[in-house]
């Protein structure tokens, strides 16, 4: 798996038994596996070390993952970044609007019957970065109501299943998705458990 081959030292010394990093990260298959790299106990690659066993535990456990509304069976489900409450959203307005980091806006995503309402993080050239928050942020507040929006992107921590290689179509579950519908998207950027998914489709092949 690149994702483990990225997290290795990178020497390719064969101390493990197998002739490259890369070779080493495809037959791990277990926490205890990596105690075989000599360098992995040093200190400056603890961090790594404690990731790579989170990859390896969580693709130990074998818990299907499985949409509520369609019940089409997910890779893995995407949670926030450490810190938030929720994926961030790449999204486009289908109207022409103006948006700041702070606004709370109201709007449907194209494909899906569910009104949503989230935080502006930021906009740039017609793309809002947004956070899902509950309709209850809205009590109160000045909330834009944008219509129909073009989800263009996920991005988020790999919570269950395992963590997917660059550029491959995947089946996903956003955690906050209110009707727990699994979503497809072709993965752009991978780091440790964090992902960033494009080319985001409700229709799952």
């Amino acid at each position: 798996m690149r994702v483990l081959e990225r997290l290795l030292p990178g020497y390719n010394c064969g101390e493990c038994g197998r002739r490259s990093c890369r070779d080493f990260a495809e037959h791990l298959s277990s926490a205890e596996d990596i105690s075989r790299c000599p360098f992995m106990s040093q200190e400056r690659f603890r961090g790594r070390l404690e990731e790579i066993r989170r990859i390896l535990e969580r693709g130990a456990s074998h818990e299907r993952i499985v949409g509520v509304m369609d019940g089409l069976e997910a890779e893995f489900s995407l949670g926030p970044l450490d810190g938030d409450m929720s994926c961030t959203e790449d999204l486009h307005p289908l109207d022409h609007c103006s948006l700041q980091a702070g606004d709370l806006i109201r709007y449907r995503p194209l494909g899906c019957p569910i009104t949503h309402f989230a935080e502006v993080l930021e906009f740039d050239r017609g793309v809002a970065r947004v956070r899902i928050v509950g309709p209850l942020s809205a009590k109160g507040r000045n909330c834009r109501d944008l219509g129909i929006c073009m989800v263009l992107a996920f991005e988020g921590r790999v919570v269950r299943g395992r963590v997917p290689e660059v550029g491959r179509t995947v089946r996903f579950l956003p955690e906050h998705c209110m009707m727990q519908k699994v979503h497809s998207g072709v993965v752009v950027h991978s780091e440790g458990s964090r992902v960033r998914i494009e080319a985001i489709d409700l229709k799952v092949w």
